[in-house]
């Protein structure tokens, strides 16, 4: 780990669910390896880290049950898998952080109702200790489930909302807010400002 992560460190676990410090730069220039992963994709192929190598890919976090931020985060990687279609070799990757729900033909419906494309917006699923160590210890960003035994429905879970951006090598390169948070934004306006500055970042690293 280089002396200029450390301090991230704290700042990457504590991004949990619409958690994002006031102070945090949105945009960082970042030397992160995910590391090695194996992992079920919603059409039941095995995904690997190495099968995104020599792809610029985006990694979000949500559960298709959530009835807090998810549905935000996702037509945000859906706004993306739109507009940078002219650029098949971006890609974007959905872990599930509640996998014992959230089977093949739920996340095949989800995926489905966002027309995404198998080939580009990728659903993956495991069993929850490893998708939770993967995001946790892999991209440093925050998941829990709620202990509450009375949690509603929708609810178990806080996890990341952010976005982050992996180079063609499997390493974080930056991480973005996944959608619109008055307590990060001074408005709707600077959200679609980073948003533009992930699709031109995204574009370098694919070149």
């Amino acid at each position: 780990m280089t002396s200029r992560l450390l301090p991230l460190l704290g700042l990457f676990l504590l991004a949990g669910c619409g958690v994002s410090p006031r102070t945090a730069r949105e945009e960082l220039d970042l030397d992160w390896p995910v590391g090695p992963f194996s992992l079920t994709e919603r059409s039941g192929r095995t995904v690997t880290d190495k099968d995104l190598r020599g792809s610029v890919w985006v990694a979000s976090f949500v559960f298709t049950r959530c009835t807090g931020p998810c549905p935000s985060v996702a037509a945000t990687v859906g706004q993306l898998h739109r507009e940078l279609k002219d650029k098949p070799s971006i890609k974007f990757v959905t872990f599930t952080v509640d996998p014992a729900r959230d089977d093949l033909s739920t996340l095949r419906e989800y995926a489905n109702n966002r027309q995404a494309d198998p080939d580009r917006w990728l659903f993956l699923t495991g069993d929850e200790k490893t998708i939770h160590e993967v995001v946790a210890k892999q991209f440093k960003q925050g998941v829990e489930r709620i202990p509450d035994p009375d949690v509603k429905p929708g609810e178990e879970f806080e996890h990341s909302t952010r976005l982050l951006l992996v180079d063609k090598n499997g390493v974080i390169r930056a991480f973005y807010t996944g959608l619109y948070d008055p307590k990060v934004h001074t408005s709707e306006a600077a959200f679609t400002a980073d948003l533009e500055r992930l699709k031109t970042r995204a574009r370098e690293l694919a070149k």
